[in-house]
């Protein structure tokens, strides 16, 4: 895994120096916090991204071909849209329909993994010599807040070994980076659907104080540590050193009972628990409700250990039990936000780094397929309750509105409220775009 994803070596870090950012209690502060958040209309816009490790199969969940021998063995439903079917295994989705905005018309050209998602992530292929962030790092920075306790993009058990710089902040520098958490390596995902299963278990790591380390000897060491790095880094403009700092700042922001507050899902009553699904990711759905409710503007959650959704095999079966987790624990997230009044400011995508072939292979698989896919937007500034695009009888070109990966990072800042013409620059002074792309005004409002 790259350094950038690393804990920033903050166990050593911080037992050394006990560092610390001291915090009020948060018993009494945060539910309030929470209710004013949502009750302001001028509140600041959040962004959910549900990635799909591998590239989920268009032609099993959003884009059904019930009529052609592509098809497969899923049977299609209603959804609360009339015209509009999902997956017979998206029941819970299939509700949500009037504020999702499925476009079936997205194209790109890499069918490779880890080039697939730089490109899908980035925006960029992975040639040249610009090290491009995440487009979750380039919106959690023009969406946060200066003034933020909690980090402002948290990614809940991500998968970066295919392609590390993928999800990494790129030239935008670690300050940017996303804080991770990870999970109980433990967990069974053969229990992921299982109501009544045990709980997995997400944790921000090594957030607690070292062992006979109070808050006000922290506070002191931490006015010290800062006062020393002004000093050293007053006449140094090495980036590397700047860098360094950052990532201990980073680690010393943790340390403060807000975060761990609202990162405790224990906090969370248990059949509010299971209803998300006791997996990996209906937990790190249920704890992206709350960092949202509590002001975190980004908040990545991936599905599936490894490259779960590549199904060159057995794919239906696969899908299934995919596809239960993913409807639990979306629609849950959607029922949630709404009822906290936070879903109108908050915009969802799902998508992976392609789609699958809509033959099935002779191993009952779907191979990689770049062509004609599907992505999914939902919630605060998208037209719901639409397909966008049109792909073919037999799924295998896009016919109709033809999407490129800049349009649909295009809209996505769009939605947010984030110009995608805005440009960043670079150590070499070069300006870089946070989307090469037109937004789809059709699914915006």
């Amino acid at each position: 895994m790259s350094t950038q994803f690393r804990s920033l070596d903050r166990r050593t870090m911080l037992q050394h120096l006990g560092l610390s950012v001291l915090g009020a209690s948060c018993s009494g502060w945060l539910p309030g916090f929470a209710a004013n958040l949502a009750a302001d209309p001028q509140r600041r816009r959040h962004c959910i991204l549900l990635w799909m490790n591998g590239g989920p199969s268009q032609t099993d969940t959003f884009d059904m071909k019930p009529d052609h021998n592509n098809g497969g063995e899923f049977k299609e439903i209603s959804t609360s849209v009339p015209g509009l079917r999902f997956s017979e295994h998206l029941p819970k989705l299939a509700e949500h329909a009037d504020r999702l905005a499925i476009v079936r018309s997205l194209s790109t050209k890499e069918g490779d993994h880890a080039r697939g998602t730089h490109l899908v992530r980035t925006g960029h292929a992975p040639m040249g010599d610009v090290a491009h962030p995440s487009i979750a790092c380039s919106l959690s920075k023009e969406i946060s807040r200066a003034d933020a306790i909690l980090p402002s993009y948290v990614s809940v058990v991500p998968r970066p070994e295919i392609s590390p710089a993928s999800f990494g902040p790129g030239f935008l520098g670690q300050r940017y980076a996303p804080a991770i958490v990870a999970a109980n390596r433990n967990a069974d995902p053969s229990s992921a659907t299982v109501s009544g299963s045990p709980l997995a278990d997400l944790r921000l790591e090594n957030i607690q104080l070292p062992d006979g380390v109070d808050a006000r000897q922290a506070e002191r060491r931490m006015r010290m540590w800062q006062q020393l790095e002004q000093s050293f880094l007053k006449n140094r403009r090495t980036n590397s050193l700047h860098a360094h700092h950052d990532l201990y700042q980073k680690a010393a922001g943790l340390m403060t009972p807000e975060v761990r507050d609202a990162f405790d899902l224990s906090k969370e009553p248990d059949k509010v628990r299971q209803r998300y699904g006791p997996g990996l990711f209906g937990q790190g759905c249920l704890l992206a409700r709350r960092l949202v409710q509590r002001g975190v503007p980004f908040v990545e959650v991936a599905l599936g250990d490894g490259l779960a959704w590549d199904t060159h095999d057995d794919n239906f079966n696969k899908v299934r039990e995919l596809s239960a987790q993913l409807d639990a624990g979306w629609a849950t997230l959607m029922t949630e936000l709404a009822e906290h009044g936070l879903l109108d400011s908050t915009t969802i995508l799902w998508m992976g780094e392609f789609g699958r072939t809509p033959t099935i292979n002779s191993s009952g698989g779907r191979d990689h397929f770049p062509a004609a896919w599907s992505c999914v937007f939902g919630g605060g500034g998208i037209a719901g309750g639409q397909a966008y695009g049109r792909t073919s009888a037999s799924g295998s070109v896009v016919e109709e509105n033809k999407v490129a990966i800049g349009d649909v990072l295009a809209t996505l800042c769009s939605a947010l409220g984030v110009s995608p013409d805005h440009e960043n620059m670079t150590s070499s002074h070069r300006p870089i775009r946070l989307a090469e792309g037109t937004p789809i005004d059709e699914i915006l409002v």
